[in-house]
Parts: C-alpha cells; structure tokens; sequence
C-alpha cells in the first residue's frame, strides 16, 4: 500500500478514560491499517476536559506516533462539542467517530467508511435496534432508549431506529454544511445532525451492528434524559412549528391564551362582584398601582439577571424580563406554577442556561422573596452564616475586590440544596 494524503479521520470522544484509552487507540489503528492505504488515515483523541490522566496519554501517543493527534481541551465542552471541535481540526475528506469503549464490533467499521468514502452515502450509521438485529441491552438501557427513539421518529419524521449508536461516518463538507444550525453540545449533538442531514436531502445509511455493552453509562437516566426530551422538542419546534408562525398565527394565539386566561379566572372570582368594586375603587390608587406593577417588570429582570450572574451566566435585562414575565402569565393560567418551568425551558432554549440552574435561579428568586427584609441582602453583597446563599467571607477574613463567584462545588450546592430553602 503506498502513502497518500489524509481520507478518513476517526475522531475518538474522551472524558476520563485513561484506562481504556491506549488500547482504544491501538486497536483503532490496527483496524484502519487493514483496509486503508498507509498515510491516508488519522486519529484524533478528543478529550474533553478530563480529570484524570487521559490528556497525558493521549499527547504520548501524539507524540510517538504520526498518525495520532491530540486535540485537548481544559473545560468541559460535552460530548457534542468535543466532537465538532475535533471534526474542525481533522484533515480528512471522511469523518468518522465510535465510542472509546468499543462495544460496537470493530469489524464494521471498514463497511462504516466505505459506505461514504465510495460517495455512495453522505452519512452513516451503525444501529442496535434494526428488525432482525436487535442488541441484547440491560433493561434500564433499552426501555429509556426505546422511548427515545419512538419519540425522535415520531416528532422529528426520522425513519432510522436508532439515532444514538456512536458509531458513526460523515462526508466532510456535508457535515460542515450542518453544523452551523446544531444547537445542541452534548448527547442530542448526533441526532440533531442526523435530523437536520435528513431535512437537507442528504442520503444516511443505517445499517445492523454487532453490539456489546461494556461498562456503566455516562448518560445520566434522570438528567440527561430529561434534557435530550427537551432538545426534541427545541427541534421540533424550529424545524416543523416556527416556520409556521406568521404574524397573524401568533396574534391569534395570543388572544385565544388571553380569553382562556379570563376563562379560567372565573371560575375562581364572582365576577359581577370584581365589576362592582372596580367600579367603587378610587381611580387614583388604582392607576398608582398599575403603575407600580408595570415597573416591576423590569426590575424582576434586573433581579433575575444578578442571581443568573452569581451562577456565572450573564443575560440581558430585556430578554430576562420577557422570561419573567412568560412565566408569570403562565402562572395564571397553568396550575402549580407551572410557568416557573416555562421560564426555565425558555432560558434553556434560547440562552443555553441548564435545566439544574435555570430551576436554582428559581428557588432563589423564591427564598430572596420570602426572606424578612430585616436580614435581606444585596445579592452582590458578601456575607457569612445566615447571610446570602452565593457569598461567604474569604478564609483569610479578606480577599480580592470584585464580586464573588461561586465555584463548582458551590453551583453543584445551589443546583441540589434548593429544596432545604
């Protein structure tokens, strides 16, 4: 076989395997090596902000061998992010990725290049789920996975059975050509590429693979599964319902929200008598009051944005107090506050803050509320024990001037002890 310029880079997603990851490495080469020209083939370890050993490994392998390279990165990007990243930096016409752990068999991974690099198809991917060839998977697995999936097709009009098997090939400029629209960083980044390839017109093959799982997950069930529900429905609303919505579409629904929300009310309140006591009420506090309710709209943003900057995200006043006020109107008409979790779908969606902050702003915002004015504090203001949830004193008793911010650990409290406030 003689040497030729770069087709195929394999991109391999790494967080915390240095266990696994030389071998992986070892044996992916092995495999390209038995039907790839030499030279005409790399590999890239993606390693996404690791804990461990595995940016140390990865750069020896860099550096012993040529035909592996080492894409680092200090923060965590997820998985999706890593892999764009890494699909970016490669040099090959034909992309490729699978999972480090190798439980698919690498036996198809020659049909998996092959079936873009001949320009037969502009994407493929292997499936565990395909009539006749259905992996063996532990029931907390398959049910989850399943639900998906049956979820995706039916929302999104994908007609593949399995959209996350990581096992995958793209053509170079077809995938680069999509990126761009991909919102999603994480677990959902391949099936929205799949999705939006499909909306495209480009060819996918999908085709039965051996597959064998090994090891634990790291897709959390509760989390990541809630949050890969909401990236469906973020996609089917931008590929099937917002091109939809026309000026007169939304005027529409916002009237009907509107009478629904009067609806609603009366049921509640007499309302021949709430006619009647406007009707007694002193103009002049009333219009006070109005007034004072519609300035406290945007000082409930101003207040929403300074709890998202002690969590590190920082927002606009405007579009905050638009969240705001979706949530409040949402209230009025959904049951058990039900519009507090519109208000975090809408910052999830439009502003990528995550579900576990987007609900601990909430219940700030709820204990700041209900805390007696006496102790309250300036959210920006530092204190100690009883003081604000964000600030502590420095241990020294002194520290750099500026604001606080929280560290990790000091998110993962605010994301987990909200219901102890």
């Amino acid at each position: 076989m003689t040497a030729g310029p770069v087709e195929v880079s394999v991109v391999l997603p790494a967080y915390d395997e240095a266990a696994t990851i030389e071998a992986t490495v070892e044996t992916t080469l092995d495999t390209l090596a038995g039907f790839l020209p030499e030279g005409t083939y790399e590999v890239l370890v993606a390693e996404d902000g690791c804990t461990d050993r595995t940016p140390e490994i990865a750069a020896q392998l860099a550096e012993s061998d040529g035909r592996v390279r080492h894409v680092h990165s200090e923060e965590r990007l997820g998985r999706g992010g890593a892999l764009e990243r890494a699909f970016r930096a490669a040099r090959g016409e034909t992309l490729v990725y699978f999972d480090t752990d190798l439980a698919t068999d690498m036996r198809h991974l020659e049909e998996l290049v092959e079936s873009v690099r001949s320009d037969e198809y502009d994407l493929a991917t292997g499936s565990r789920w395909m009539r006749g060839h259905v992996a063996e998977r532990p029931t907390q697995r398959s049910g989850p996975s399943r639900v998906y999936n049956g979820l995706v097709r039916l929302l999104l009009r994908s007609p593949l059975r399995d959209h996350q098997c990581g096992f995958k090939a793209f053509d170079r400029a077809v995938l680069l050509s999509i990126l761009d629209d991909v919102e999603d960083d994480h677990w959902f980044w391949d099936t929205e590429v799949l999705v939006r390839a499909q909306r495209a017109g480009h060819s996918i093959r999908e085709f039965p693979v051996e597959w064998t799982p090994k090891g634990d997950t790291k897709v959390d069930l509760v989390r990541d599964v809630f949050g890969m529900g909401s990236q469906i429905l973020r996609t089917f609303w931008q590929l099937s319902v917002a091109p939809r919505i026309t000026r007169r579409v939304s005027l529409a629904a916002g009237t009907l929200l509107t009478v629904l929300a009067v609806l609603l009310m009366t049921q509640y309140l007499d309302l021949s008598t709430v006619l009647e006591e406007m009707g007694d009420a002193d103009s002049l506090p009333v219009a006070v009051a109005a007034v004072v309710y519609l300035l406290s709209w945007p000082l409930r943003g101003l207040r929403y944005r300074d709890i998202l900057d002690e969590l590190g995200y920082h927002e606009g006043v405007g579009f905050l107090t638009g969240a705001v006020f979706v949530s409040q109107t949402g209230n009025l008409v959904f049951p058990a506050r039900a519009g507090d979790a519109v208000r975090a779908y809408v910052v999830k969606t439009r502003r990528r803050v995550p579900y576990p902050t987007g609900f601990a702003s909430l219940a700030v915002e709820a204990w700041r509320a209900s805390k007696p004015r006496s102790r309250a504090r300036p959210i920006g203001a530092r204190g100690g024990a009883g003081g604000s949830p964000f600030s502590s004193p420095p241990a020294s008793g002194s520290g750099p001037s500026g604001p606080w911010r929280p560290s990790s650990g000091a998110h993962a409290r605010i994301a987990t002890g909200c219901a102890g406030w």
